[in-house]
């Protein structure tokens, strides 16, 4: 991986008694596409693929069901994940895309967090349960919304979207901070 695209270095971007809204170091990040008898990627990746959309797991990589036949593989490093699934391909044909220029990863954490994702989500965030993850739409943009604990999330949006929600996070952390129960 390159130099990140993102104009979000790693920075807490605002902070409210009600949640704190980070950018984070961004990860290699692959698309993967497979069907059939899963084990030889399984092995290969270093853990089983979740099959119901939006388990996950953690291992060697970080792995959130998408589709039926589709998965987000996060890693450190890209080298050894399209190594060990380039050493499958013929025992099972696949597609592995690495798309990391492709996001930025917010980080949305504190008291109100579950809140704070209603601002732009009409999902029924207490319905992602903690160790999931979705793919939804927030104000509009699809994202990747992972439930990592009860107060906190991570967002995976696209570069092009992301000063826009960004900037909602911020309005909509700072409104919250300033209700009163």
């Amino acid at each position: 991986m390159n130099a990140p695209l993102s104009a979000f270095p790693p920075a807490t971007q605002v902070e409210t008694s009600a949640a704190k809204v980070s950018s984070v170091l961004p990860k290699v990040r692959f698309s993967l596409r497979a069907r059939g008898d899963l084990a030889p990627l399984e092995q290969a990746l270093g853990v089983a693929l979740p099959r119901k959309i939006g388990e996950t797991v953690k291992g060697a990589v970080e792995v959130a069901c998408l589709g039926p036949d589709e998965w987000l593989v996060l890693a450190a490093e890209a080298a050894p994940v399209t190594e060990a699934c380039a050493g499958v391909y013929a025992t099972l044909p696949h597609s592995l895309v690495e798309i990391s220029a492709r996001e930025v990863t917010f980080v949305i954490e504190g008291p109100r967090a579950a809140e704070l994702m209603t601002i732009g989500c009409a999902r029924d965030i207490d319905g992602i349960t903690v160790g999931s993850a979705r793919r939804t739409l927030f104000d509009g943009a699809t994202v990747t919304l992972w439930r990592d604990a009860e107060d906190r999330f991570r967002m995976d949006v696209g570069n092009s979207f992301a000063p826009h929600l960004l900037h909602l996070l911020q309005v909509g952390a700072r409104e919250l901070a300033a209700e009163t129960l």
